[in-house]
């Protein structure tokens, strides 16, 4: 019985962060209600107090059930110990792109992330978590930057920040620009070409 009632308990959690995603993306998060997820999901606001705080602590939790592309691209670069990371860097940017064109979950989340967040009082959690996260994203670029071009004997043309702030802005841009307009262009095409004429710019290629 017990083992019944947690499964129900992480269906229901499921079916929440479902409905979240959905109306989020339809609303806005800021435009969005509890009870309006509660009634695209079929349940009660009191179902949603049960498993989240507020509106932020369950936008957040909607977050971590999916590994976000430039998360997934860190955890690559991780792996390579002393090797050059440049290569495993290149190859990581590229399966973001391509996780976010031909995953509809992680695109649906990222567009949510992306486009439909105003970081207004009740949502101060929200804009913390981008924070930390674009943090962690800035400290692994200047990492890859400063031990490619040591690795190469080199100096980066411009200084560390500069580089590693212009490449995240480029791989950003490039899927925030995507997301607005997916028919637009070929996201993990043309990013993987402008990230290698970035990095050329830089020396490291």
């Amino acid at each position: 019985m017990v083992r019944r009632s947690k499964e129900d308990a992480l269906a229901t959690r499921n079916s929440l962060l479902d409905a979240a995603e959905r109306v989020f993306l339809a609303q806005g998060v800021a435009g969005t209600s509890l009870n309006d997820i509660a009634v695209a999901a079929g349940t009660t606001r009191g179902a949603i107090y049960w498993h989240f705080k507020d509106k932020a602590d369950l936008f957040n939790a909607m977050m971590e059930r999916v590994v976000m592309p430039l998360q997934g691209a860190m955890e690559l670069v991780e792996q390579v110990g002393d090797a050059d990371p440049l290569p495993a860097l290149k190859q990581s940017v590229r399966q973001a792109f391509r996780q976010t064109a031909t995953d509809p979950q992680t695109r649906r989340v990222f567009e949510v992330a992306t486009h439909k967040v105003e970081y207004v009082d009740s949502l101060c959690a929200v804009r913390a978590r981008h924070l930390d996260v674009r943090e962690q994203w800035m400290g692994q670029l200047r990492s890859v930057l400063r031990k490619s071009a040591a690795l190469r004997g080199m100096k980066l043309p411009v200084p560390l920040d500069v580089a590693a702030q212009g490449l995240h802005a480029l791989v950003d841009g490039l899927i925030s620009n995507w997301l607005l307009e997916p028919a637009g262009f070929d996201l993990e095409a043309c990013g993987t070409k402008a990230v290698d004429a970035y990095l050329r710019g830089l020396g490291l290629e």
